[in-house]
């Protein structure tokens, strides 16, 4: 049985936040012992409590302060920054390798760049917006491939 109905496309959906991985808050329990230790002298019942809050808090600051990235209703948003997918040229998906070269020997520095340093892959995508003068936006992300698909298919 076939259907007379129009074939209905639908963006796909995406949504990524770049938080920090468990290695990095693994490796702020350091300041647990730190804290702790620059206290003890001052006021030994407060050093450890004191300590835990420090960690927290900035564990805390560095999950709120987390961009995200998100492709939804012919828009790309990268952090603060926003482009019609209609603005947007080819995709390229970066490795390691690639991506460290895409913002170091190869980078424009005009390009509009979200890059954390814990996440080793991303894209860099071409404007094609005349009047914008980022000529690409290099962008890190887990999920590279979803996210050049996405935009893929909000531009229809």
């Amino acid at each position: 049985m076939t259907s007379d109905a129009p074939a209905k496309t639908t963006a796909l959906p995406y949504s990524e936040r770049l938080l920090p991985g468990p290695g990095l808050f693994t490796a702020l329990l350091l300041l647990v012992p730190g804290v702790t230790l620059v206290l003890t002298p001052i006021n030994s019942s407060i050093a450890l409590p004191t300590a835990i809050v420090v960690y927290l808090l900035i564990a805390l600051a560095l999950i709120l302060m987390s961009p995200s990235i998100r492709v939804e209703n012919g828009t790309l948003m990268a952090g603060r920054a926003r482009i019609p997918v209609s603005e947007l040229g080819d995709v390229e998906l970066l490795g390691a390798e690639a991506m460290r070269a895409a913002i170091g020997t190869e980078l424009d520095a005009r390009s509009y760049t979200l890059v954390r340093g814990w996440i080793h892959r991303g894209v860099r995508i071409a404007n094609t917006d005349p009047e914008d003068p980022a000529p690409f936006w290099i962008i890190t992300t887990r999920h590279p491939k979803r996210l050049a698909d996405a935009i893929a298919a909000a531009r229809g």
